[in-house]
């Protein structure tokens, strides 16, 4: 774990003051650390019936299609609003400084399918309930949720305390 926390750089004060935001550039920069970073990610899921994997706009796209590859199974991106051409289901939650939606196609998932979602980093959880919510309204069951970064001191795993949560990185 060494390894990955050697390439997160603090960027103080952003996106505004007070902020200390934990920058994931260098980690996926470098191969080594995205492979490992990947590989450390999907190890508790080998063997267990993920059938997709679902990722937040945008770092989670990151994560997720490369999680979604070594499982050998679909990626679903989970969008921003406007972003996707067909029928969309939406779930909209709040934000410490506002509200945020995200998106999924109405066929994204089957009424059977095990969705592992990632995202690169857990804060409050209000992305990653609002993910969970998403894909069980569109039929489709939580295994469990994992991510590179997890901000122990906003208390976010609260907020999917019905989940499995798998965190690499704390902070």
């Amino acid at each position: 774990m060494n390894r990955l926390k050697a390439k997160i750089r603090d960027i103080p004060d952003f996106p505004k003051p007070g902020i200390v935001f934990k920058d994931i550039t260098p980690l996926v920069k470098d191969p080594a650390t995205l492979r490992l970073a990947t590989h450390l990610l999907l190890q508790p899921f080998l063997g267990r019936e993920i059938t997709a994997v679902a990722g937040m706009e945008a770092r989670g796209f990151i994560f997720g299609s490369l999680v979604a590859l070594e499982l050998g199974v679909g990626f679903i991106p989970l969008r921003k609003p406007g972003k996707l051409p067909y029928d969309v289901q939406t779930v909209s939650y709040d934000l410490e400084y506002g509200s945020a939606s995200l998106e999924a196609h109405i066929d994204a998932f089957d009424k059977n399918d095990r969705v592992l979602i990632i995202d690169d980093l857990l804060a409050t959880g209000g992305t990653a309930k609002a993910s969970c919510e998403l894909v069980e309204q569109l039929g489709a069951s939580v295994a469990a949720c994992a991510f590179v970064v997890e901000l122990d001191f906003l208390k976010g795993r609260k907020q999917l305390e019905k989940y499995e949560v798998h965190s690499l990185l704390h902070y």
